[in-house]
């Protein structure tokens, strides 16, 4: 029999599927918390985990002896320990292409909902005092305006289709896709991220974590005053405290933020006191309908991965990968 980890809560369509695997000959432990200390004791009789976003390190790597797949219910890693996987030649897999039209439509609510300046507008009708505020004309339309798409994968081209319904010029900084190929379309790739910076109105950013935050104080030092933002991609890609600074000085004049340093943000979070923010807590790919297809995906990567039948392309590290060996 093989033994399936399933650690943090499905979608109930999910959790469906695994009532059925028995029948599969599949046994499940599933625990709903999402935290390492609650799944790491079941660690070391199973064949795969299904992981959501809590950590996995490398001691729990260490303990899971029989560990051939680790899936991730989603298309990130940054809390599992991937050198750890390699050096046992367990895989790694993510998800396809499932919320990438989730994480693009709440982007696009960012922008429009910032420009709208959507927080004083509802507080000014909860308090009357505050009515007045509309006549300042802080609202802003977005058609006609330039939008820098930063990362231009499946989301940054959704996004961008999305935006020509608005009537905004878009541009997108990937230097990844001008090495390999740039996508048809109208949207001219931005070599020089400074200029896309200097160009833009508003920005949308949709690319992983790097060793140094993709928006820092240089990069917000570049950008327009009164500049809109949207982050859907990673805490850490922009750095809050430069973020803190533009939106006090005007250089940002509203932003919306999905994603944050710690998860929840700790008390500190500078950004909780700005009411030009959106804030909403890393929810841009968790619709009813994305967890759906993740939870269904998840679970059959892990078990098609253990039977040969996984799709490559989801495999993140293959090159290390046993793919159906005996884990070392």
């Amino acid at each position: 029999m093989t033994h399936l980890l399933v650690a943090g809560k499905l979608h109930p369509v999910g959790e469906a599927l695994l009532r059925d695997l028995p029948a599969r000959g599949v046994t499940v432990d599933y625990v709903e918390d999402i935290s390492e200390p609650s799944y790491a004791p079941l660690i070391g009789k199973a064949d795969a985990l299904v992981i959501r976003t809590q950590p996995l390190s490398a001691a729990t790597i260490a303990a899971a002896g029989k560990l051939k797949v680790v899936s991730r219910h989603g298309v990130g890693y940054d809390a599992v320990d991937v050198a750890a996987l390699n050096a046992r030649g367990i895989g790694l897999t993510i998800v396809g292409d499932v919320n990438s039209i989730s994480v693009a439509e709440h982007a696009m609510m960012q922008l429009l909902a910032a420009a709208k300046r959507v927080l004083r507008a509802d507080h000014a009708v909860r308090d009357p005092a505050q009515w007045g505020w509309r006549n300042r004309l802080e609202q802003r339309e977005i058609s006609g305006k330039r939008l820098l798409i930063i990362g231009y994968g499946r989301i940054g081209r959704h996004l961008a289709r999305m935006a020509e319904g608005f009537r905004m010029e878009a541009r997108a900084h990937d230097p990844f896709l001008e090495r390999a190929g740039w996508p048809a379309g109208n949207v001219a790739p931005v070599t020089d991220l400074n200029e896309g910076l200097a160009w833009a109105d508003c920005i949308s950013i949709h690319v992983p974590r790097g060793d140094r935050p993709t928006l820092g104080p240089e990069e917000f030092a570049r950008m327009k005053p009164g500049v809109i933002l949207a982050n859907t991609a990673r805490g850490g890609v922009v750095s809050e405290a430069a973020l803190s600074e533009a939106l006090a000085s005007g250089k940002v004049g509203a932003a919306g933020i999905d994603v944050f340093d710690a998860e929840p943000p700790d008390g500190l979070c500078p950004l909780t006191a700005f009411d030009n923010v959106i804030l909403s807590p890393h929810i841009a790919g968790i619709t009813n309908e994305c967890a759906e297809r993740m939870a269904i995906d998840s679970v059959e990567n892990a078990l098609a991965y253990l039977d040969g039948t996984v799709d490559p392309g989801l495999v993140v590290n293959r090159d290390h990968a046993l793919m159906g060996k005996p884990p070392k």
